[in-house]
């Protein structure tokens, strides 16, 4: 069978089973997104065994250990990921919400509500734990979901597809509004992004590269999740007792997600106190440093170990424990570099200075300004939204992180009593 024709028999089949979900009521979605957890919680050794296969396999063909980190669950991972369930579960409803309503002259009663795009397909690296939060955040929204995860997850992959299915089908939500794309067959990938008329929205999530491969082959609409090239900005005005751990929470807590920030921007005012200090506690938290000529000065005045950043580093997506360091002449002069290099989505500024903080807010054009806060805060879940489906650094339909509200659009409801058109 070829990629494509697979690809349209599950589409088919997801799009049937959608009914299900489309007469179901709030409360039996709930009900499957709670049999999911609980299966997910009873099931989590068999979870941890196939993810030990993969992680086995990852580690035979030398896999970067940052990627590593990403596949890896652990039973405090897949606990995460059955509370994230939950807090779904617990959202209101985003479906049948009146977006507007009003009577015309006519009288005809005009009313628009939220619905669900239909058969979303998901493309994503790695992270076994966006096959059950975009799973969930799908399901609760109306939409089937075909999810196309890395071969280096397969094994993790199928396990918790079968899991929630399973789940399923003890619900009134039918099990085939789930289903797992081959991740054996590279040629499934474009199948899915060319389906058009088969399958509604396309959501990448993953490296810089695998997005941008996406947005630009697919012919299914996308909405294009977020590489991050995220900056924090130490402000003249920063109070260095926030500034510090901010970086470091920043950069170290999780250097392989699209939150973690990237480059360390510094004004040049604050720059002989504050850098000392950065440099340093990154270098002990075992950072590589990039440093522009003046923050190299600095590193090698107090025998810190950095090299002088090239052209490309300004704009690399690290992902592991690697940073940039550049001090900047002004406020202006950080945008500037932000402007260039970013990728539109986190960038933090530490001020006490009120007008310098609007400023900053006011000129970056990003999916999430966090001031005085670490960039790691760009998170479904953080933001109290329960999982998340990605990042979108777009500017249509949709931005920062995604929920429920998300993944619904919307039809108008015209309501006559006879009308014909003069």
């Amino acid at each position: 069978m070829s990629a494509d024709t697979l690809i349209a028999q599950l589409a088919s089949t997801a799009r049937h089973a959608a009914r299900t979900l489309s007469t179901a009521t709030a409360s039996e979605r709930k009900a499957a997104l709670l049999a999911i957890a609980d299966a997910i919680e009873k099931r989590a050794s068999e979870i941890l065994a196939a993810n030990a296969a993969d992680i086995a396999q990852a580690q035979s063909e030398n896999m970067h250990p940052q990627m590593q980190d990403r596949l890896l669950l652990t039973p405090e991972r897949i606990s995460g990921i059955a509370s994230g369930a939950r807090q779904v579960a617990a959202l209101p409803d985003p479906l049948g919400k009146v977006v507007r309503e009003s009577t015309l002259p006519n009288g005809l009663e005009l009313k628009q509500i939220s619905v669900p795009f239909g058969v979303v397909g998901m493309v994503y690296e790695a992270r076994p734990n966006v096959t059950v939060d975009a799973a969930v955040i799908l399901l609760a929204s109306g939409n089937a979901a075909l999810l196309r995860g890395s071969s280096s997850a397969q094994r993790t992959n199928k396990v918790l597809v079968e899991i929630m299915r399973g789940a399923l089908a003890t619900t009134a939500i039918a099990q085939d509004v789930l289903q797992l794309v081959p991740a054996d067959d590279r040629a499934t990938v474009k199948a899915l992004l060319t389906a058009r008329g088969k399958v509604d929205l396309v959501i990448p999530r993953g490296s810089a590269s695998l997005i941008r491969m996406v947005v630009d082959e697919a012919s299914v609409p996308t909405i294009e999740t977020g590489a991050g090239v995220c900056h924090v900005y130490v402000d003249e005005f920063a109070d260095l007792d926030k500034a510090l751990p901010i970086l470091i929470n920043s950069k170290t807590h999780r250097p392989s997600v699209c939150n973690a920030a990237e480059t360390l921007l510094v004004h040049k005012a604050i720059a002989p106190t504050f850098l000392p200090l950065a440099l340093k506690a990154l270098s002990d938290s075992g950072v590589i440093l990039h440093c522009d000529a003046t923050a190299q000065k600095v590193a090698e005045k107090f025998g810190i170990a950095a090299t002088l950043a090239l052209e490309e580093n300004w704009s690399t997506e690290y992902g592991v424990l690697e940073m940039n360091v550049a001090v900047v002449d002004s406020l202006d002069g950080a945008i500037d570099h932000i402007a260039k290099y970013g990728t539109n989505h986190t960038e933090a500024i530490v001020s006490e200075n009120q007008g310098n903080v609007d400023r900053f807010i006011a000129l970056s054009d990003c999916a999430a300004v966090m001031v005085n806060a670490s960039t790691r805060f760009t998170d479904g879940e953080q933001m109290g939204f329960g999982a998340e489906i990605g990042i979108s650094n777009q500017k249509l339909h949709a931005r920062g992180p995604m929920g429920l509200e998300a993944m619904t659009t919307t039809t108008w409801i015209v309501t006559g009593n006879g009308q014909i058109r003069i």
